[in-house]
């Protein structure tokens, strides 16, 4: 059946986590470069979308098309991560410093993917700062400043607003890393993954690796906003935030209800399950 049982899908994030501390180095920085890079032409085409039809709900559709790709290709999103490596280290199975090695290196590569693809975008929109009058620019320049001093203008209370913006965001988002290995056909990983970032997305929560790229982007194009801005408004809560809302919300919940478990699996499966949980252990963001 395609259909796989919440304990077996448990069993494969929690080998999930166990492979991705197996990484080096150099596939988690290519890795994550990539999913920078994709989850910023997700977000230029989510306002491309917005502006041209002026109904937010449309970018919000499109949005999840680079989620997907990130999904399917097997590369590392330190979003996603943030909930599979801590089912590993709950099972015993990764060590706490090779789950904090893994995160700080995808974060670090997330960021870097995200900033070339915001150079690359701003030199694509304005002919090397030469032509501004592409709709876009104001659209991202108006997000840049509401994720920073928008939320500056309500002192603390931003600043918290932020982190629980994250805390949301990232339910959704593990979901969508989760949902996905529920099938094991093509169409079924792609529709998993597609609602529960349509959700996050269409509401306006805030993910860290989306703002890596659509406030520096901001800035290129004009935002007045400051790099200090930038992180104390938004980029350190919002990483709280969606590092609380994977263990708060998905890692902890499913971990305890199913991780813990045995999933009883019937002999003349086995062999059939076996390396289903090898291909779809690569697939995890």
């Amino acid at each position: 059946m395609d259909y796989k049982k919440p304990a077996e899908v448990a069993a494969l994030l929690i080998q999930s986590g166990i492979d991705k501390g197996k990484l080096g180095t150099a596939d988690l920085l290519i890795r994550g470069i990539l999913s920078g890079m994709l989850l910023g032409i997700g977000t230029t085409l989510a306002i491309t979308g917005s502006v041209q039809t002026n109904v937010p709900v449309v970018g919000a559709m499109l949005f999840p098309i680079c989620f997907v790709v990130v999904i399917l290709l097997g590369l590392e999103l330190v979003t996603g991560s943030f909930a599979v490596l801590p089912m590993a280290w709950f099972h015993k199975s990764l060590p706490m410093p090779v789950m904090l090695r893994n995160l700080a290196i995808v974060y670090v590569a997330n960021l870097s993917g995200a900033l070339l693809y915001a150079l690359l975008f701003w030199i694509s929109v304005t002919n090397f700062g030469n032509a501004h009058t592409s709709p876009l620019l104001p659209a991202i320049t108006k997000i840049a400043e509401s994720k920073t001093t928008g939320y500056g203008q309500s002192g603390g209370m931003g600043i918290a607003t932020a982190f629980i913006k994250g805390i949301l965001c990232n339910w959704m988002v593990t979901m969508a890393v989760v949902l996905p290995m529920t099938s094991s056909s093509l169409m079924g990983k792609i529709v998993a993954a597609w609602i529960p970032i349509f959700m996050f997305f269409a509401q306006g929560f805030e993910h860290a690796v989306v703002n890596m790229f659509v406030i520096p982007e901001g800035m290129l194009l004009g935002a007045k906003v400051s790099v200090g801005e930038w992180w104390i408004y938004n980029q350190v809560p919002v990483t709280l935030g969606n590092i609380v809302g994977a263990l708060l919300f998905t890692a902890l919940p499913l971990y305890f209800t199913y991780g813990r478990k045995k999933e009883k699996v019937h002999p003349a499966r086995e062999s059939m399950n076996r390396p289903e949980i090898d291909v779809d252990a690569t697939v995890m963001a």
